[in-house]
């Protein structure tokens, strides 16, 4: 019997690239193996980030949403995809499914804020936020922006200096600039979700030791849509890369309970926490 190919989409967010995700597609590919053995990873940059850094970033989030889609009918890659994304790209994700829904098989969206279900105060936790916007809006040394972006969204990174290494030269590789940076900011800022949940499967992740979005803006909206939340106890704001193995185990339990409820009766059904 030929096994059905999965292809998932990663989406980084605000003027961070694929290499950002680090070892993380790694370990998420061996993880949902069991689940999804024919699975193909497609490591999207948004534009203006990575090697798109000289296109134009658009302003809004339903623009960043066509450009990703442009890029995959470019990369000959035809869906439904499953999207993984975090930040701002939880966001490009979710428009998506909103609009697009038969072009997404599931979402699973990582420390994400919208409006209207949270307020401003949470969905950009101060000092963080401010923090971290002007580490990326300055034109100082690379190596100490870099340094204070990873003090501000990690918590349990051991080998810090190696990613911060790493960082620097994509930095240096693919300059972000201010321009496109601030275009990402505003896009996040407008961006205003549907009060009606998209119409596929969705799973949100999130970390109660980040301090750059409140925990309570991924929780609102579980509550608002009723979708399934799972939170790690101490990552920070990027969680792959705090823990990549307790995201890549949590979506691989989501899929096992999809899975299962897809020949389940209604009454018998499984809800993961």
């Amino acid at each position: 019997m030929t096994v059905e190919r999965a292809t998932w989409v990663l989406l980084r967010g605000l003027a961070r690239e694929c290499e950002h995700w680090g070892e993380f597609p790694a370990v998420f590919r061996r993880e949902i193996a069991a689940q999804q053995p024919n699975v193909e990873l497609v490591l999207l940059d948004l534009p203006g980030n990575g090697p798109l850094f000289w296109q134009t970033s658009p302003s809004h989030v339903p623009g960043i949403v066509d450009a990703c889609r442009a890029e995959l009918v470019r990369l000959g890659k035809s869906g439904p995809f499953h999207l993984l994304a975090m930040s701002l790209g939880a966001m490009v994700a979710c428009d998506w499914a909103q609009r697009f829904p038969g072009e997404v098989s599931g979402s699973v969206l990582i420390n994400t804020s919208l409006r209207p279900y949270s307020p401003f105060y949470r969905r950009a936790r101060p000092p963080g936020y401010w923090k971290l916007l002007a580490s990326g809006l300055v034109r100082l040394n690379a190596r100490w922006r870099e340094s204070r972006v990873l003090a501000l969204t990690s918590r349990m990174t051991v080998e810090r200096d190696s990613v911060i290494d790493t960082w620097v030269d994509l930095q240096r590789r693919h300059p972000v600039g201010v321009r496109n940076s601030l275009r990402q900011l505003v896009a996040a800022m407008r961006y205003r979700a549907s009060r009606l949940r998209p119409a596929v499967p969705m799973l949100l992740l999130c970390s109660r030791a980040d301090a750059v979005v409140d925990w309570q803006c991924s929780q609102a909206l579980s509550r608002a849509w009723g979708v399934p939340l799972r939170m790690h106890t101490e990552a920070g704001h990027d969680l792959p890369l705090d823990d990549a193995p307790w995201v890549a185990r949590a979506v691989s339990e989501w899929l096992s309970v999809r899975a299962m409820n897809a020949t389940t009766p209604a009454a018998m059904r499984i809800e993961l926490a």
